[in-house]
């Protein structure tokens, strides 16, 4: 999803390549609660890449628990969850507690990169998951 991200950034027009939603979530959270000052740029590289790892990895645990319970293949299933994860977070708890504007407030190039990164999340994690348990496979896969 990381790459996605960054190799997709690179391909938007100069004025859409300002920084991705997980280093825009981590600053606006350090104004906020006053750390931003005592934050270097290694530091804020850093917190925001375990920011996001580790928002992704609740957000998989939670796919665990809940996709046994969903009938489908493991990619589509991922896939629609990746596509929740997004909307409930860029069109919900997100700008609800003031960190971002609302992702129909951001450019459509950038929406289409991050719709397409939580796709190809959703999609390894549904396939991932399916493999490490062997759920959802048919007898004789």
């Amino acid at each position: 999803m990381t790459a996605v991200m960054i190799s997709g950034r690179r391909r938007l027009p100069p004025e859409e390549q300002y920084a991705l939603p997980p280093r825009e979530i981590v600053d606006s959270a350090a104004e906020k609660t006053g750390a931003a000052q005592e934050m270097d740029e290694t530091e804020r590289r850093e917190v925001t890449a375990l920011a996001h790892f580790g928002f992704g990895a609740a957000a998989g645990g939670a796919y665990g628990v809940l996709a046994e319970r969903v009938p489908g293949p493991a990619a589509l299933k991922g896939i629609t969850w990746g596509l929740l994860v997004w909307s409930g977070s860029y069109l919900g708890w997100i700008p609800a507690a003031g960190i971002l504007r609302p992702a129909t407030e951001h450019p459509a190039r950038r929406n289409a990169l991050m719709i397409g990164a939580h796709v190809v999340w959703g999609a390894v994690t549904g396939l991932l998951l399916e493999r490490l348990t062997g759920r959802g496979r048919q007898q004789g896969d």
